[in-house]
């Protein structure tokens, strides 16, 4: 694990943290940071959370919840 204030700047260095072989690509290949935000999966629908296993209950009054993800 390396600090994300550490400068790599070839492929050489990458595969030394990561301690990892270096392939096809030259050691001495340059390489850039690319941040981006990290991608959120979340179920859309009743029947997504059904696949995935989970349970959905939705409050229908007070102290009653519905499962609306039960298979008809």
């Amino acid at each position: 694990m390396h600090s994300i204030h550490q400068d790599v700047k070839t492929w050489g260095e990458v595969c030394q943290l990561a301690q990892c072989e270096l392939g096809e690509t030259p050691e001495d290949a340059p390489v850039r940071r690319v941040l981006s935000a990290p991608m959120v999966s979340v179920p859309l629908t009743n029947s997504d959370y059904r696949n995935a296993g989970f349970t959905k209950l939705v409050k229908r009054d007070q102290g009653v919840y519905e499962n609306v993800t039960a298979s008809d």
